[in-house]
Order: structure tokens, then C-alpha cells, then sequence
């Protein structure tokens, strides 16, 4: 980790004296210095271009942000991750989640093991068994083969898959149907499987210690659902599979263990959609297409670890994401596909960020004196241009944004894409030059109103544009902000992999549930309005 602590390292407090010179200047201005910069600051790896010329940089903060990530040990710390040291100090853990997208030729030994083995015995397993699933070999308790898998899971073990499943919906089998279930509210469990026959259900069982409150809970619904429909407990094992590293607990529950699929103590929940978790992806897709989308993490992985940090795009969105919030202020982030099957990518982002930035102690403990993580979010356009676009051409608040497009629909239909595609380059061209007043009088607009109708301008974005989504273009642009949220956290001298903000609201939880069911009204030793509401929610349960 730097000895420097983040403040005092020079090209910082180079940044902060640049920051004051430029931070007024517009990007009309930017621009008109520089016709040419629309053309130089852009980066491409992976199938992705990047244009981040409508960023309000110049070539020099570009320099000063990427000599902050070399003396903040970015390409050390990236270096680590790859050779499986234990960069996830809290836990004492390594962080290979790129080791699940490594080909069998290679070797990476931890600890004594070589994981590209062990993960490659898990993925032939997965192709083994998906095929079984997808050919109708595998059967029932009745007989009659899968005609719907559902996957349980919260967190990494959802957000991930269903993420995966919508964005590659294209390419998914049809003679499936798949759904997911994550909130512990019950509804999610009976929407789910309200209009589903148990005997031609498969559910997927996603939980790496096999004890997640929420998982668990509603595993052992579907558990009961499909005993009470099929009319015995053997059903259970033809009827569910584990995605766990705990065989006892799996067995206990009666899923055979020879339906479980491991995985890694070192693969966080948020980086894990390209193992096991995502069986149930393996299985719309097939081995194959989900082969490819391995292929397009490792290609983005590779650039990372290669590529100068000056055209490396994960450094790149990093730093600019590290400018935005450090030296503006920028509280929030915004992520917009203009692709309708992507419209689960900024959720699935939020954890990814969120969960990985969220902190507020370096590496060796002492509390962090600047910000760190952005709250990410977004929607799919056009729907957002509808919405909420409004705050961030004419709000008060700076928020940069990346705009993803494509050059080719998966639906080609008259001129749809076309008319979407435009938008994704108006709207960068309107947030970052706006509309002025002159311009706005120059319309006819009526006096009184011209106040309303200006736009500043001078709102960052950036555009990232691929040929057209496929597997493996949707492998790259996970590990692009995979990485770029690396690069963050080790500017930022924190923990990226670990998450121990979720566990106190766990420990409380499961102290909560007794009194919530016990009618017979124990004294209650929290706070007074946690005692309120309990008593609350107890009156209203018995209404």
C-alpha cells in the first residue's frame, strides 16, 4: 500500500491547484481551444470505445489523474490481485475473481492449490449438468424434464444472473423459463412461482455458506411448495441444486451433493456471476455462448493488466471517477444503456460500486479524509430522457454520466435504432454545451421565458459504444467496471473487497424476528422507537 497517505501525495495537491484553475471552464470553451481533442481523448479495448472528451479535462489533468493511480500503486496493487496475494487485508483473503475466466492452459498457484484447475472442474461440471437440463435428460420426481429453473439468491447470487439473463435474453434458450427470486417478502416467492408446475421446476439454490437468512427462507418455501405439490420429501432432490462451498448443510436440507456446485472463498458475492452463481446462466445460454462471455472478461482482463495506464480504459473511467467526486464533489454517478436488454446492468452496478467503495477507513484502519464511493445509478434510455434527464441538464447538482450505445440493434425494426441511437449523442452534446441565452432569444423564445429554457451546459459525460451486444461484449463491460472500481479503491487506500456495512443490520435482524413473533410481549431492550415500532407491527399483526 503507498506510504503516502492520499492527500499529501504531490500529483494530489498538483490536481488541487489544477482543479482551482480549471474548474470554472466550460467545455464550449474546451472544446473550441481544441477541435481536435473530440478525436484524441478516446481509448478502445475489448470492442468498447471510449469517448471521454466531453469531460471537464484537459490533457494535463488527464496526465496529473494518471500519475495519482502510478503513486497511488494502482499497476502494484493490480499486479497483486492477479498473482493471488491476500490484497483483501481485512479478511486476510486473496481477490481472484479473474481467475475464473483464465484459460485451463494457464496456472495460478494460492496457497498451495492451483485454482485455474479447480475452476475449470467446476465448469465442466456446469457444462455437464446444464446440458442434461437443456436436452430434457434431466428428470423430475414424475419423469417430465425441466421446463422452468428458478435461481435463490440475494445480492451477488441475484443481481448477477438475472443481470446476465436479461442482457442476454437474445441468445437464451425459449424453451425455458427462468426467474429469480431474492426478496425475503413473500410475494417475490409467490409471483414467482404462481403459475409454475413443481414437477417441471428446477430451483437453484445459490448461497455460499448455505445460511443466508433471506436465501434460506425462501428455500425452504420452495422446498415445502414442491413437497406439498409432488407429495413427498424425495422429491426434493430431483427438484433442487446448490451453489455452496457447505456440503453438510446441503444434504441436511436433502439436495444431493453431487448436484452442488463449489465455489471460492476467494470470489466476493459481487464479483461472481462468472462462476458457479451462474449456473442458472450457463443453462439459458448454453456452455458454449457462456464460454464467450468468459472469453470477453478475460480480453478486458488483459488489457487492465497490460495496457499504459494513460490508455488503459478501467484506469481511465477510475480516475475521472475519483476527479468527479474528489475535487467537484459529485455525491452520485450515472450509468445509461441505451439498450433495453441492459436494463438491469445499473442495479447490478450498484452493488458492484457500492458495496466495493463504500468506506470509510483505509487499509491499515485510519479513517479516510476525503470522499470515497459515489452512489452509482441509472435507468436504460430513452425511459430516463422522460424522467429524470431534466435534474441533470438544469439541476444544481453535478452528475457525471457514462452513456453506453450500440452501432446494432438485436431487433431491427424500421428505423428504431436509429432514432435511440441519436439520443445517446444528443444528450452528450446537450449536457456538455448546453443551450445559452443569445441562443435561446435567437429562437423567438418570449423574454419572460428565456430564463427557464437556458442550460448551462458544462455536464460531464461520457460515451462508450460496441459494435452490438453479445456474450462476450457483456463480459468485457462487467470487467471494465470491475476494474475501474479497483482502480478507485486503490487511489482511495481502501478495502474494495470487502463488506462488513451489511453485517450489523444482519445481527440486529435476527435478534428482532423472536420478538416480532412472540405475542406474549417480552421486555423489549432497544431503543425507544425501535421498541415503538415493534410494539406497532405486533398491533397490527394481530388486527
Amino acid at each position: 500500500m503507498p506510504a503516502t497517505p492520499l492527500r499529501e501525495r504531490k500529483a494530489w495537491q498538483a490536481l488541487e491547484r489544477h482543479h482551482a484553475e480549471i474548474a470554472g471552464r466550460h467545455l464550449r470553451d474546451l472544446f473550441a481551444e481544441d477541435p481536435g481533442r473530440g478525436e484524441r481523448l478516446t481509448a478502445e479495448a475489448a470492442g468498447i470505445y471510449l469517448d471521454y472528451s466531453k469531460n471537464r479535462v484537459t490533457d494535463e489533468t488527464m496526465r496529473l489523474l494518471v500519475e495519482l493511480a502510478a503513486e497511488s500503486g494502482v499497476p502494484e496493487r493490480r499486479d497483486a490481485m492477479f498473482r493471488g496475494e491476500h490484497i483483501n487485508v481485512s479478511e486476510d483473503r486473496a481477490v481472484l475473481h479473474v481467475a475464473l475466466r483464465m484459460p485451463e492452459t494457464e496456472s495460478l498457484v494460492v496457497d498451495g492449490v492451483d485454482v485455474v484447475q479447480e475452476v475449470h472442474d467446476v465448469l465442466r461440471r456446469m457444462r455437464e449438468f446444464s446440458e442434461r437440463v437443456r436436452s430434457g435428460e434431466f428428470r423430475g420426481y414424475t419423469g417430465k424434464p425441466v421446463r422452468n429453473v428458478i435461481n435463490v439468491g440475494i445480492g451477488g447470487s441475484d443481481l448477477g444472473p438475472v443481470m446476465a439473463y436479461e442482457a442476454l435474453r437474445h441468445y437464451c434458450t425459449r424453451e425455458i423459463t427462468f426467474r429469480f427470486i431474492s426478496n425475503v417478502d413473500s410475494t417475490d416467492f409467490a409471483e414467482a412461482t404462481r403459475d409454475l408446475s413443481a414437477d417441471e421446476t428446477l430451483f437453484i439454490i445459490s448461497s455460499k455458506t448455505f445460511g443466508t437468512l433471506e436465501t434460506l427462507a425462501n428455500a425452504t418455501s420452495a422446498r415445502d411448495w414442491v413437497v406439498r405439490e409432488l407429495g413427498s420429501e424425495d422429491a426434493v432432490a430431483h427438484h433442487f441444486v446448490a451453489v455452496s462451498t457447505n456440503a453438510e448443510r446441503v444434504r441436511a436440507f436433502g439436495i444431493d451433493t453431487a448436484n452442488m456446485f463449489g465455489f471460492w472463498d476467494w470470489v466476493g458475492g459481487r464479483y461472481s456471476m462468472d462462476s458457479a452463481i451462474g449456473l442458472s446462466t450457463m443453462i439459458a445460454l448454453g456452455a458454449g455462448q457462456f464460454g464467450e462471455m468468459l472469453a470477453g472478461f478475460r480480453a478486458m482482463d488483459e488489457h487492465f493488466r497490460t495496457a499504459p495506464l494513460e490508455s488503459n480504459l478501467p484506469v481511465l473511467m477510475g480516475v475521472l471517477a475519483v476527479w468527479y467526486r474528489d475535487f467537484f464533489g459529485a455525491q452520485t454517478y450515472g450509468v445509461m444503456p441505451y439498450e433495453q436488454y441492459l436494463k438491469r446492468f445499473p442495479a447490478y452496478l450498484q452493488q458492484l460500486t457500492m458495496e466495493s467503495n463504500g468506506k470509510h477507513v483505509t487499509l491499515n484502519g485510519r479513517h479516510v479524509d476525503y470522499d470515497t464511493g459515489a452512489v452509482f445509478w441509472g435507468e436504460p434510455g430513452t425511459n430516463g430522457q422522460h424522467s429524470f434527464y431534466q435534474l441533470i441538464h438544469q439541476g444544481t447538482t453535478l452528475i457525471p454520466i457514462d452513456l453506453i450505445g450500440f452501432g446494432k440493434s438485436l431487433n431491427p425494426i424500421r428505423d428504431h435504432h436509429d432514432l435511440l441511437s441519436s439520443n445517446v449523442f444528443a444528450q452528450a452534446a446537450a449536457l456538455a454545451f448546453g443551450k445559452t441565452e443569445e441562443e435561446v432569444r435567437a429562437e423567438g423564445t418570449p423574454e419572460q421565458v428565456v430564463p427557464h429554457r437556458v442550460m448551462e451546459g458544462n455536464r460531464p459525460s461520457s460515451v462508450l459504444l460496441a459494435e452490438v451486444l453479445t456474450p462476450r461484449l457483456l463480459g468485457s463491460l462487467v470487467a471494465l467496471y470491475e476494474h475501474s472500481v479497483f482502480t478507485q479503491g486503490a487511489i482511495w487506500d481502501i478495502d474494495s473487497f470487502d463488506q462488513w456495512g451489511v453485517e450489523l443490520g444482519k445481527v440486529l435482524a435476527q435478534q428482532i424476528i423472536p420478538e416480532l413473533k412472540n405475542e406474549a410481549e417480552p421486555e423489549l431492550a432497544h431503543d425507544s422507537s425501535t421498541n415503538a415500532l415493534i410494539r406497532r407491527y405486533r398491533s397490527l399483526k394481530r388486527k
